[in-house]
């Protein structure tokens, strides 16, 4: 019989268990592995998925203290505006099309006398509707980056053959519904087939007789002094009143959400945009309604002197009535004297229940059942910052609200006048220089790449000549572009001043709204209008995509 060697056997044994176990380390270690990805991975579009993308979309930063923002923020007009959320009031309103057109000229066809020749014709009558399908006609073939939404009946000029045509428009490149307005006088010909011909076209708001009457509210001043200021005029289509709570049976019947101010109070606009809507959003995840401070405080870093400015209002930045459309909120001023006045009204104390710190979650505030929730911000920064609310677990649940913070309209009425004035035909450069020019540690080629010269060398090969060129710059001295104005038609802000000032439109309005106290048009504000009207331009030329190949952030940061 043969003899068996018993060392042999645990050697084979051990082997097998090595393998065993080498197998089972590398499944857990990619099971480890992919478990991270899965967790860590964001998708590429910031639109469909998590809170973490859209940090990164809006606030370019992912941290817990935000950088202090030389930019405007983009708000919920700027989102793709395929939801349902987006949907205009006013929706049944279709865009005038050349379809739309024809249909009218065939109905207006039917009505006319073929037998008597152009003697009707010899002078223009405006309320002709083939006067307006001759405006309709020219006005869709010139512009094209403007989607018409309706005319009003033209009205006679200064001259029997001059009508005076007014009209409400979008522009294609802003995803809101919202209408703006235009009225221009056209001068008119008699063409072949007894038709109108335009022979002339005024510019932006050149047709006076068309505009739209608007309420205009008395103001006293003292000596009758400053008569270059106009009256007060209320713009009927904004809407800035503020919501009232009601009775107080309706207020004990609400449900509140109120936010003391916190840290984030002084901070830059992108700052916050990110804690107010988060307030907003956790609002809304409670079903409760928001206490709104419309009191803003406006950075120094938009400010000539650099100090903070406080008491700015909320309404001067932002679309108050559309916010008013799409949440639940009420003014913190009026909401704290009617919760005074009616928690000493009764013995019967109204039921608040008081949050001293974000680290208790919107999850655990879902069911309780208290009138107002007060959450106070008393620690430091950055515990005291509002959007802290949101961080963790809570993003999960809060969805911050975008599409319902819109810009000032009124900003946009100057944003679509200055687009207007050049006839919405007009390029934009974007020069950037200020202390990043200055700063040649962290931009080395910035102010070489943004001299006049360079400049000139640069957008020759970039903007046909003699086009309309608007620049968007932080760049102080209004002469340093002059040497492009031998080659394109250069267009600054401030050559739009009287946009804002004492007697236009956006004084008058801002001026009401601030209780009879002028307005100043700061900082942010220029920068938004600026940038509004950037990205309104046929052709774009961005800094630091085109015209230096210095990093957006600094050195090595491309």
């Amino acid at each position: 019989m043969k003899e068996t060697n018993p060392a042999a056997d645990p050697i084979g044994q051990n082997l097998i268990k090595l393998t065993s176990n080498v197998c089972f380390s590398v499944f857990v270690f990619s099971v480890l592995i992919f478990t991270v990805i899965a967790i860590t991975y964001q998708p590429p579009d910031p639109w469909l998925e998590s809170a973490p993308a859209l940090t990164k979309l809006f606030t370019q930063t992912e941290n817990a203290t935000f950088k202090i923002d030389d930019t405007v923020a983009k708000t919920g007009e700027d989102l793709q505006t395929e939801t349902a959320r987006a949907v205009s009031p006013t929706a049944d309103i279709k865009p005038i099309t050349d379809e739309m057109i024809k249909k009218e000229e065939e109905e207006v066809s039917n009505m006319t006398l073929k037998s008597s020749g152009c003697e009707d014709l010899e002078a223009v009558n405006c309320s002709d509707p083939r006067v307006l399908i001759t405006v309709e006609k020219f006005n869709l073939r010139l512009f094209k980056s403007i989607v018409f939404l309706d005319y009003q009946t033209p009205v006679h000029g200064s001259k029997q053959d001059e009508c005076d045509v007014s009209w409400r428009f979008r522009n294609k490149k802003e995803k809101s519904w919202r209408k703006y307005r235009d009225f221009r006088r056209f001068k008119f010909a008699i063409g072949d087939n007894c038709s109108y011909k335009i022979v002339h076209a005024g510019g932006w708001h050149s047709g006076i007789n068309a505009r739209r009457m608007r309420i205009r509210v008395n103001s006293t001043r003292s000596g009758g002094k400053n008569p270059r200021v106009a009256p007060l005029v209320r713009d009927d289509e904004i809407n800035d009143t503020i919501p009232s709570l009601g009775s107080e049976t309706n207020f004990r019947k609400g449900k509140y959400l109120y936010y003391s101010r916190g840290g984030d109070y002084c901070k830059g606009m992108n700052q916050y945009m990110w804690s107010f809507l988060c307030g907003l959003g956790e609002a809304m995840y409670l079903n409760r309604t928001f206490v709104m401070d419309l009191s803003i405080c406006l950075a120094g870093n938009y400010n000539p002197d650099g100090k903070d400015q406080e008491g700015k209002d909320f309404r001067f930045y932002f679309d108050f009535e559309h916010l008013k459309e799409e949440a639940s909120i009420v003014e913190e001023g009026e909401f704290l004297r009617d919760w005074k006045k009616w928690d000493r009204s009764r013995k019967k104390k109204v039921p608040v229940k008081k949050v001293v710190t974000h680290k208790m979650t919107p999850m655990q505030l879902r069911k309780d059942k208290s009138t107002i929730i007060w959450r106070q911000f008393d620690g430091q920064e950055p515990e005291n910052y509002w959007y802290r609310v949101c961080e963790g677990q809570a993003a999960k649940y809060i969805q911050r609200p975008w599409y319902a913070l819109w810009k000032s309209k009124r900003l946009m009425n100057i944003v679509t006048d200055i687009s207007g004035r050049m006839d919405w035909d007009f390029d934009a450069v974007h020069v950037i220089r200020g202390e990043k020019a200055q700063n040649k540690e962290l931009w080395p080629h910035l102010d070489a790449d943004t001299s006049p010269d360079t400049l000139v060398a640069k957008l020759q090969g970039m903007i046909q000549p003699w086009r309309n060129l608007y620049i968007a710059t932080n760049e102080p001295f209004y002469n340093y572009f002059d040497k492009l104005r031998s080659h394109f038609k250069v267009h600054l802000i401030d050559d739009y001043k009287e946009l804002w000032g004492n007697t236009s439109d956006w004084y008058n309005e801002t001026t009401l709204l601030n209780n009879g106290r002028p307005v100043e048009f700061d900082g942010y504000m220029r920068v938004a209008v600026d940038t509004e009207v950037l990205y309104r331009g046929k052709t774009r030329v961005e800094t630091f995509y085109n015209l230096t190949s210095d990093c957006k952030d600094g050195i090595n940061t491309c």
